[in-house]
């Protein structure tokens, strides 16, 4: 049995399976629906329907068939008889099986009484409001659950939860501007952000890149080294060794290298700003009273050839390793700096690079003698002279600064290379014109032998080896006896938190300068006092041989008695 509405009605008709539906004739008239059964209500007031504000009702207007105005009786009659025939089977039907449902707890009904259902009613949807689709929603063709259903039961709204995410109003509401503190006299007076004592005060390096100074940020309260970028005399306006440099530092990032913070550009000056560190190598190997024992300059050494395996495995050459470049913190932390001449190199492929490079008390024999083609051998090189200044607070080969004279004092150091050591020392470019007139013996191991200990010897002669292809590399260095058995242990310098003032270079070279004009001084001084008593012996001389002239005058003039 199945329920088939009449087109133009809210009502229609209950047929049992395998009966058709009265039709009606194409070229006859329709006839009228009949009247509601008395005591039904109407559609507003029908107790079964939802409420106006849940009904969903077609928007489009219901399709009415026009009567005609002249009947067909005939018609009418057997359409009338097919009517009730069709109500009466009804009838019995729904007496057997009633037909009942539910809307939102009201009374049931059976499908005899509901003879004009709504189209809101036939909704699955019933006690549902239709929710407004956005236009995320609509286009993926999904449809957001209400938040006020369970199932087909209405549950109370709960109160939203309050979203952690700020408005942008309320962030700019929020934020507020921290006060500055408040700046002591002097750091208020300063233009910069980094004060700095006028005049040389603050001078903690020199050199022909310029020099650095040492500030302190006025917020902060954080000392740095700011490096004066030198901008005369450049064609191209920024500096390329500068460039090379901060662009090394950046890609750099290791305990024993310096940290570069920042390039601060401040009134056409450009600084580099790295961290502060009180001491380098130079100026405690220059101190007057502090020493550094054995652990201590052990430490030392194994911090050195950490920072240079570092930077050989990252395929960067330092170029300048010198004492003075060499930072030590005041809890003997140390640091590579100085990175101007550093820069990138292939390790497997053989490339020309300048060999006006490493200050020449330092530099390698192949460089003194024209090789373009080197590799990490240089810097060993270096970092061996500076080995033996931390041993014996001397250089090595302190030269005039001529590449003549400098390989002179290698050569009466580790005597003259032959062929069988240096077999490729007659390729080098220089070497028919700086090749040595006679053999000198070398001295080496007179002068050092007793000045250290075997191991750290053993370790030397290793580092000077003429041919660079012989030298150990840094992480051989560092799996040297001398440092992995060799007792005392290595041992960081701590003291140096005790010591007064900082020791740079700078300050080392000033106070050796002082030192120098003092001792100037008192040779003049001691000079003029000779002078004054051997003026004063004269005069004393010529007084008394007045005197003796004098009493020999007045003895022959005197009478013979």
């Amino acid at each position: 049995m199945s329920w088939t509405p009449n087109e133009g009605t809210k009502g229609g008709h209950l047929v049992q399976a395998g009966e058709k539906p009265s039709s009606r004739d194409d070229g006859g008239s329709a006839s009228p629906p009949p009247p509601p059964p008395a005591g039904d209500p109407e559609d507003d007031d029908n107790p079964f329907r939802p409420p106006a504000d849940l009904r969903a009702d077609d928007e489009s207007a219901p399709k009415k068939r026009k009567l005609s105005a002249q009947p067909n009786t005939s018609t009418e009659a057997v359409n009338s008889t097919a009517a009730d025939a069709n109500s009466k089977l009804a009838d019995k039907e729904a007496e057997k099986s009633k037909i009942s449902f539910s809307i939102k707890g009201r009374a049931t009904q059976s499908a005899q009484d509901r003879t004009t259902p709504s189209k809101a009613e036939t909704s699955p949807l019933l006690d549902r409001k239709l929710p407004v689709l956005d236009s995320t929603s609509a286009s993926r063709g999904t449809v957001p659950k209400s938040r006020n259903f369970v199932g087909n039961t209405r549950v109370s709204a709960a109160t939203p939860k309050q979203s952690t995410q700020l408005t942008r109003k309320e962030k700019v509401r929020k934020k507020r501007i921290k006060a500055k503190p408040q700046l002591s006299e002097e750091f208020a007076q300063s233009e910069s952000v980094y004060y700095r004592k006028t005049g040389n005060d603050s001078v903690v390096g020199s050199g022909t890149y310029g020099k650095v100074y040492k500030g302190i940020h006025v917020y902060t309260g954080k000392m740095v080294a700011l490096k004066k970028i030198r901008m005369e005399g450049e064609r191209d306006g920024f500096p390329v060794t500068a460039i090379r440099e901060i662009k090394l530092l950046q890609s750099l990032n290791h305990v024993n290298v310096v940290n570069l913070q920042e390039v601060m550009v401040e009134r056409n000056d450009c600084f580099m700003v790295f961290e502060y560190l009180e001491h380098d190598l130079t100026g405690l190997l220059n101190h007057p009273s502090f020493t550094l024992t054995t652990a201590h300059k052990k430490h030392l050494a194994k911090q050195l050839f950490e920072g240079l395996d570092y930077l050989h495995h990252r395929g960067v050459l330092h170029r300048d390793i010198k004492a003075a470049n060499i930072l030590v913190s005041k809890t003997g932390e140390l640091k590579l700096a100085d990175f101007g001449l550093a820069r990138f190199y292939q390790k497997r492929q053989k490339q020309d690079y300048t060999n006006r490079v490493i200050t020449i008390w330092y530099r390698s024999p192949e460089l003194l003698l024209g090789e373009t083609q080197y590799g990490a051998a240089v810097d060993i090189w270096s970092a061996a002279c500076v080995l033996v200044e931390i041993f014996t607070r001397h250089a090595i080969f302190p030269g005039d600064g001529s590449e003549i004279n400098q390989l002179d004092k290698i050569y009466n150091v580790l005597g003259t290379p032959s062929r069988s050591e240096w077999p490729g020392i007659a390729e080098l470019q220089w070497y028919a014109l700086l090749r040595p007139s006679h053999r000198i013996a070398s001295t080496f191991e007179e002068k050092y032998r007793e000045r250290v200990s075997p191991e750290a010897f053993e370790l030397l002669q290793a580092m000077f080896q003429y041919d660079s292809t012989n030298r150990p590399t840094a992480s051989d260095v560092l799996e040297h006896p001398y440092f992995t058995t060799e007792e005392p242990a290595a041992m960081q310098v701590v003291e140096l938190e005790g010591l007064e003032g900082d020791w740079h270079e700078f300050e080392s070279k000033a106070l050796r300068k002082e030192k120098e004009r003092n001792e100037r001084e008192a040779r003049r001084r001691e000079r003029e006092k000779e002078g004054e008593k051997r003026k004063a012996e004269v005069e004393a001389g010529g007084e008394s041989k007045k005197v003796k002239v004098e009493g020999a005058t007045a003895a022959a003039a005197a009478p013979v008695a």
